[in-house]
């Protein structure tokens, strides 16, 4: 067995698996304070990574500047977005909002492709350092810093929850919406907020993995992989989304060690996570972190 790939494979598949946390806390976000499951969510990551690599490539911009006006822009992006398509359907049968989003990952895919046509692009050289060696494993720079940016969202996170008066007041709209508006907490300001918040690390996290991979409608398809993370973690909670996030990450660079060395089935890299979130929607549905919603009949 070649342990030093299989070791590769795996540090690569925590990296990864950290940004695919970070993604599943979005959908989560939305999903505690809305209860709206946005399966527009990878087109964030498009939207912010394409926005992001215009002002590098096209208006010359330093990285650093260009990042922080792509934060700024999907801040409004989300909240127009939210204000504009959503908030109308708020009472609306909650099949009919995931329609809603559903059509709007189509429009925003094509809508990209419109505008930046359909070729991959990369991204200027942001770092001098490319790649970095670690106990003799070799590691892309921008992975490295990807995972110290998760961790500073997710600390991030668990500060704005626990201690921000507007974190509070989304805790407690996913609570009882009826019960927060009740004590004066303006439930459309969080759904605004929710759905900005989201927009804004979605966007952090395609231009990282823009910045090793390129940009490209790929990207897109994250939202989509990310989704058995969330199911795996539980769809309502924000610690069971990391973790969920870190066992898909690992899980896909181990199905593909297996099946380069032995299977050669030539696709378990991408199927293995739905293979999972089958088999946890068979044993558990809920997840490993989330909450059982029991009804009375």
């Amino acid at each position: 067995m070649n342990w030093e790939l299989l070791l590769q494979l795996i540090l690569n598949g925590l990296i990864v698996g950290m940004l695919y946390g970070v993604v599943a806390m979005c959908f989560v976000l939305i999903y505690k304070s809305t209860q709206i499951v946005n399966f527009a969510q990878g087109e964030f990551l498009l939207i912010g990574a394409w926005v992001c690599w215009a002002f590098l490539v096209h208006m010359q911009l330093p990285f650093f500047v260009g990042f922080l006006l792509t934060l700024l822009f999907m801040m409004a992006f989300g909240v127009l977005l939210q204000v504009i398509v959503l908030r109308p359907l708020i009472g609306e049968p909650i099949i009919s909002v995931i329609m809603v989003t559903i059509g709007l990952s189509i429009f925003f895919q094509a809508l990209m492709k419109w505008i930046f046509g359909v070729s991959a692009e990369s991204y200027p050289r942001v770092f001098d350092t490319e790649v970095i060696t670690i106990a003799g494993l070799n590691i892309e720079f921008a992975y490295v810093m990807s995972l110290v940016i998760s961790v500073v969202i997710m600390a991030s996170f668990y500060w704005f929850f626990k201690y921000s008066r507007m974190g509070l007041a989304m805790r407690a709209t996913a609570f009882d919406q009826q019960v927060a508006q009740s004590l004066g907490i303006s439930v459309k300001r969080v759904f605004a907020m929710s759905w900005a918040i989201s927009a804004v690390v979605s966007a952090t996290a395609g231009v990282v993995i823009g910045m090793v991979n390129g940009v490209s409608d790929a990207l897109s398809v994250i939202g989509i992989k990310v989704f058995p993370a969330v199911i795996l973690g539980g769809l309502d909670s924000i610690v069971g989304g990391v973790v969920g996030g870190l066992i898909i990450g690992v899980l896909e660079n181990v199905a593909e060690f297996v099946d380069s060395q032995y299977l050669h089935v030539g696709n378990l890299y991408s199927i293995a996570p739905f293979y999972v979130l089958i088999i946890i929607l068979c044993i558990k549905p809920y997840g490993l972190f989330g909450t059982k919603d029991i009804e009375r009949i």
